[in-house]
């Protein structure tokens, strides 16, 4: 039997829905289920061919038995080793160099010293840095953000250099970026599963959290076609089975804002009825294809074209 498990926090109605659905397609010799851990043994296997992680992101225990499991064979949603080592100024680094449009972005070194750290641990950091240059790269307004994680926690919309400096001091230890707004025309939510199926869904990021999904955006078939493009390359280059892509288009260019969403929202509440029905329906036909071609004792992970074309010694793009 190749089972499918289910890592997850307190989120339901997607791991309910999506569960349900595998088992409802009555695959034989495939079966899904919450993940159900009592021990965690090195070197031991999980017993399931596909793991769907979506939780690890706050949860450093399930980290580390993701990679047990992996190590041993399971198939994990997403690769737990790419996805720690992952962050969202790398993407946009690596955007920059596979043709895909990013906002001007910068990284900015925590306001307070890291924990066990003094003046001393920096010793290469010029200070003061340069600001001029900095502001002048980027522009006002801009958006300050952390540069790992997710979820709209700690974002600042910035109209200028002293509110910049006001907000800064509240971030703390965080590592932030400072970013280009792009006044946008219109702005798209895309789901990608498997590096092949892709749903690009109108958003409206201004709307309140209930209501993004309500907008009326309607891309020509040649735009939605380019816009298909940039986000099966951004998830091809960082290897993610299941990952969400923002788009904001500012004079028909569509920018990549947001690609680092390992543990993209997938609640019904929040995407609506018709998105969750294609969510659930894919990952679930994803899900079972990777438990039909899950091989023992070997790597089953997803590994992007960065890890892959650098580990080769290949040119990265083009």
């Amino acid at each position: 039997m190749k089972k499918i498990g289910v890592l997850f926090g307190k989120e339901r109605s997607f791991p309910e829905a999506f569960i349900k659905r595998v088992n409802s397609k009555n695959i034989e010799g495939v079966m899904a289920e919450p993940v159900r851990i009592d021990k965690v043994m090195q070197g031991e296997p999980s017993g399931y061919a596909v793991i769907f992680d979506r939780i690890s992101q706050d949860v450093p225990f399930y980290r580390a038995y993701l990679k047990n499991a992996a190590l041993c064979g399971t198939t994990v949603i997403n690769n737990p080793f790419w996805w720690s080592a992952d962050e969202k100024f790398f993407n946009n680094c690596l955007a920059t160099k596979i043709d895909v449009p990013v906002p001007k972005t910068v990284i900015l070194p925590s306001r307070d010293l890291p924990t066990d750290t003094s003046e001393e641990s920096f010793s290469n950091l010029a200070y003061p840095m340069d600001w001029e240059g900095i502001f002048n790269y980027i522009g006002f307004p801009a958006y300050m953000k952390p540069f790992s994680g997710g979820g709209w926690k700690s974002v600042y919309q910035l109209n200028s250099m002293e509110e910049f400096f006001e907000k800064h001091a509240e971030t703390e230890q965080l590592v932030m970026m400072l970013q280009e707004e792009i006044k946008f025309d219109e702005y798209y939510r895309c789901y990608c599963i498997g590096g092949k199926y892709v749903r690009i869904m109108p958003y409206e990021p201004r709307n309140p959290h209930h209501l993004r999904y309500v907008a009326d955006f309607n891309p020509s078939p040649e735009r939605y076609k380019l816009m298909e493009d940039i986000v099966l390359r951004i998830c091809h280059y960082l290897g993610y089975d299941f990952n969400t892509v923002e788009l904001a288009l500012r004079d028909g260019v569509p920018y990549a804002i947001d690609f680092c969403n390992p543990a993209p929202d997938a609640e019904v509440s929040s995407v609506g009825q018709e998105n969750f029905d294609w969510v659930v329906e894919t990952a679930a036909t994803y899900a079972i294809e990777k438990a039909l071609e899950h091989k023992d004792n070997v790597d089953n992970l997803t590994w992007g074209d960065y890890i892959k074309k650098s580990a080769a010694k290949k040119k990265l793009y083009k």
